[in-house]
């Protein structure tokens, strides 16, 4: 069934939100980690438990989810109530892939509750007089500045073809954002990615603030990461392109013309006379990839060779080799 969210938090089904407000509240302050220095660790899991019960089911979306679904709907993608809730999706070009933003931190969702990070912000919790006002200063401090959400990282797929040339790349996304009352809406975007000729996989590109919008937090930056699909023909090196081409002993041996289309289209033909002995590499100068720091400049073709000796050679072969080679 996965975790009991209203066991958590000591509160039946039907609990309202102050109801679940008062629960976080006071076991939020019970098990944060600095109260615990004894025990952390055993605090520290408590804790996170508490912050994510209440993440959910303070927001209707997650916790319909949930009350329909359980946790492992909850966090296995199961589609929303009419398909626009709590999740967030994204589809790139290649094909439908969704997955949600990934639950918030519990210190997140603590400073966010309190207006502060740590439980000894209020001079022991805010006792009669000084002390309370001192709490109240805190409060202050922390509102200005507030945290922001960890990054959301996501691949971008980019065939070698589309590193060479550079393309345009239109990602969809849905996020929450926040109207002038403070109710979250969901909206959908679509951001345009230049891919240019010659970045290379693990290349990022940043969205700033295009994750969901909480009250008190800044929304994290969006981040997509350049992944590199596998080419049927070359391989990259750096800024070179590697290709390796299967040929038989008489061809390494007499000559061999390699016929190649480059991923802009074009056909290239080389002519090998040289013996292609099995390390040999035919280095082709500013037919690999664009550099990234100058697209007028070109890494190398290298081209290898797999060469197919015969499994056997007959008696008339042999003395013909010996003859010729000897």
């Amino acid at each position: 069934m996965g975790v009991d969210y209203y066991k958590l938090l000591q509160v039946d089904r039907s609990a309202s939100d102050d109801d679940l407000k008062k629960a976080y509240r006071k076991l939020a302050m019970k098990w944060h980690p600095d109260k615990n220095p004894t025990n952390k660790k055993d605090a520290e899991a408590k804790f996170k438990q508490i912050s994510e019960a209440y993440d959910v089911l303070s927001d209707s979306q997650k916790r319909a989810v949930y009350d329909q679904y359980g946790e492992e709907g909850l966090k296995g993608n199961v589609p929303p109530p009419n398909a626009a809730g709590g999740a967030s999706y994204f589809s790139t070009g290649d094909g439908p892939s969704s997955f949600r933003f990934n639950p918030r931190s519990a210190d997140d969702i603590f400073a966010e509750f309190f207006g502060f990070s740590t439980p000894f912000g209020g001079g022991g919790g805010g006792g009669p007089g000084g002390s309370m006002h001192h709490h109240h200063h805190h409060h202050h401090h922390h509102q200005s500045a507030a945290r922001k959400v960890a990054p959301i990282e996501n691949k971008l797929p980019c065939s070698l073809e589309d590193l060479y040339k550079g393309t345009t790349k239109k990602m969809k996304i849905s996020r929450e954002i926040l109207d002038v009352s403070g109710k979250a809406t969901q909206t959908e975007e679509i951001l345009t990615i230049g891919v240019k000729p010659g970045w290379k996989k693990g290349t990022k590109i940043t969205f700033p603030e295009k994750g969901n919008e909480h009250p008190g937090v800044i929304p994290a930056d969006l981040v997509f990461i350049i992944d590199e699909k596998p080419h049927p023909v070359f391989t990259r090196d750096g800024n070179d392109l590697i290709v390796t081409q299967k040929i038989s002993l008489a061809e390494a041996l007499t000559g061999y013309t390699v016929n190649l289309t480059t991923l802009d289209g074009r056909t290239l033909t080389i002519p090998i006379t040289n013996v292609i002995h099995p390390e040999y590499e035919e280095v082709v100068p500013k037919e690999g990839m664009p550099l990234q720091k100058d697209q007028t400049k070109k890494g190398n073709l290298r081209i290898k060779f797999n060469i197919k000796f015969p499994a056997r050679l007959t008696a008339e072969q042999k003395s013909g080799f010996k003859k010729l080679l000897g």
